[in-house]
């Protein structure tokens, strides 16, 4: 069974899989057994798709119908490939921004900056196929639909797509309180993309060792972060200040 957003049922999210329907995160019951779900389990390997165990009360709380021990979440959008995004920019002559995000948690965090990277400019987002906020109903609405307007990209790890950004000539920046340079001492006049870090962990350390740059925005109060989401406002529109 399926509505806008969730299908429920092994049986129809195995033909969901199947039939190339693009699924952002599938929720599985603990401790089931049996051969469909086994024959799950195994599509869900081979093909990839997000996916983790959770208790019968969290499929409850997703969905009213008879999910048998299994809740699929549908991406609303359809996900472009890096590889071509990032040269499609490049030889439209434009000086490109890209944003990447390292396992955001937060669908509301998610969909705020999706919003304010429309807004300034970016040229896509990249995120990793696992461990991310789903694209969701909440998505959707807090970015007031720019979820649809700014191309989004899914990656194996987030450090392909930092390799891949060098690979093509494009600065790698980390924004992490770990950085020794404030933002504004950090040029983003050249093509860059800007990585942010998850809401509790931020930039995973394997991440940062391979990045070009490390940046910090100053804190004067005693709480020592800012919300993800804040924090890449702040970066994206002092990349648009210098580009002005």
């Amino acid at each position: 069974m399926k509505n806008e957003t969730t299908i429920f049922g092994i049986r129809a999210i195995i033909e969901a899989i199947k039939s190339g329907e693009t699924i952002d995160k599938i929720f599985m019951q603990k401790g089931l057994y049996g051969e469909l779900y086994k024959e799950l389990e195994h599509l869900i390997r081979s093909e990839g798709v997000n996916s983790s165990y959770v208790p019968v009360e969290k499929l409850n709380r997703l969905t009213r119908g008879n999910h048998q021990g299994a809740v699929a979440q549908i991406s609303p959008i359809e996900f472009h490939n890096i590889d071509d995004l990032v040269m499609q920019v490049i030889e439209s002559g434009k000086t490109p921004l890209f944003l990447l995000l390292d396992q955001l948690s937060d669908v509301r965090n998610f969909g705020a900056i999706v919003r304010t990277a429309e807004c300034t400019g970016v040229n896509g987002i990249i995120i990793q196929k696992k461990g991310g906020a789903p694209i969701n109903g909440d998505t959707i609405k807090t970015s007031a639909g720019a979820i649809f307007k700014l191309p989004i990209c899914k990656v194996d790890h987030i450090k392909d797509a930092v390799f891949h950004m060098q690979a093509s000539g494009i600065k790698v920046v980390a924004a992490t309180e770990k950085a020794k340079d404030f933002v504004y001492n950090v040029s983003f006049k050249e093509p860059c993309a800007i990585i942010m870090g998850s809401e509790g962990r931020g930039i995973n350390p394997s991440v940062l060792k391979v990045v070009d740059d490390q940046a910090k925005l100053p804190i004067l109060g005693e709480i020592e972060s800012l919300n993800v989401s804040v924090a890449c406002g702040a970066f994206l529109y002092e990349a648009v200040r210098q580009r002005s």
